[in-house]
């Protein structure tokens, strides 16, 4: 059987002609991918190619399973080698930072759960471990410094507050924020979250460094313990 080449697609149809003419956000997802990867293997065009990188991320929806692929997951598709593979990862790698900044400069100071889930929820809540991580505030509620202090699960008795306060004295923080992911997409904090946030809070009253929340992201959703009352 004959394979279908880009030339054998009319051109108005061909994604980088398509997207001359009526603009990307006219194009589907492969063709959006088809036009990164650029060029085909032997065997399937680029086409053929973003539509199988697509077919990778089932049971994921959409586009948003190319956040959760792996180098040695995306060459398992044949034709896409490292330097393609590289591309791909760069996009949503890319496409994070864009949202992260976005929402930075949108929401410069910190002192509503809101504005930190903003910043932090396209990073975290395609993570396929805990994270957990501090925010380090100034008195305006200003981000001086953001310290990753765990990942896998989260376990008070494993997290440092002497190491959170040692970042914390260094950059004159006078504030803290805790925030954190659940990979099952529930925020629901567990009895150790809980323990976590109770542990920090009283090392900071004892140095004078508040803790004003932790948050825990899940997917599209969130749970801010200080709203909860628990702080």
């Amino acid at each position: 059987m004959k394979r279908i080449t880009m030339k054998d697609i009319p051109e108005a149809e061909r994604p980088y002609e398509k997207c001359l003419q009526s603009g990307p956000e006219e194009l589907s997802d492969a063709e959006l991918l088809s036009i990164i990867i650029r060029t085909g293997s032997k065997e399937d065009s680029s086409l053929e190619l973003a539509q199988k990188i697509l077919a990778l991320n089932y049971p994921r929806e959409g586009i948003l399973g190319l956040l959760h692929l792996s180098m040695p997951e995306l060459m398992s598709v044949k034709g896409i080698g490292r330097v393609k593979g590289a591309q791909l990862l760069c996009i949503g790698e890319l496409s994070k930072r864009i949202w992260k900044r976005a929402a930075l400069a949108q929401s410069v100071s910190f002192k509503n759960p809101i504005d930190i889930v903003n910043y932090y929820v396209e990073d975290m809540r395609h993570m396929e471990q805990e994270q957990i991580r501090v925010m380090l505030l100034n008195t305006k509620g200003v981000l001086m410094k953001d310290v990753m202090i765990s990942q896998g699960t989260v376990n008070a008795s494993v997290v440092s507050p002497r190491e959170i306060f040692i970042e914390a004295l260094k950059y004159h923080a006078v504030t803290l924020v805790l925030i954190h992911n659940h990979p099952s997409g529930d925020p629901t904090p567990s009895r150790e979250d809980i323990a976590l946030t109770h542990r920090i809070k009283e090392a900071g009253e004892l140095i004078g460094i508040r803790l004003l929340d932790h948050i825990i992201i899940g997917d599209n959703t969130y749970i801010s313990l200080k709203e909860r009352g628990i702080i």
